[in-house]
């Protein structure tokens, strides 16, 4: 299992957003967040990933395509009201 690869899969939402939120963390100072830098590394790879599977991003419509995945992934508020009743 040391050479094994982990897969992971996400919707196309799912690696828009998560793109998109990895480039604006990568472009703050990551070492208030990270404290460990050996995170960087996989960080970077994950975010070099997502970048050469979302040709998306660099459309005109960029911002559009983003904001309704944000849409898309939220839960609705009904379900948002359901789950904290439920755990009262």
């Amino acid at each position: 299992m040391e050479n094994a690869e982990i897969i992971i899969k996400l919707t196309p939402d799912e690696a828009l957003v998560l793109s998109d939120w990895l480039e604006r963390v990568q472009m703050t100072d990551l070492s208030r967040l990270v404290d460990d830098e050996a995170v960087w590394a996989p960080i970077q790879r994950l975010a070099g990933t997502l970048d050469k599977s979302l040709p998306g991003i660099f459309a005109a419509d960029y911002g559009e395509r983003l904001d309704a995945a944000r849409r898309r992934l939220r839960p609705a508020s009904d379900d948002v009201v359901n789950d904290h009743a439920a755990s009262d």
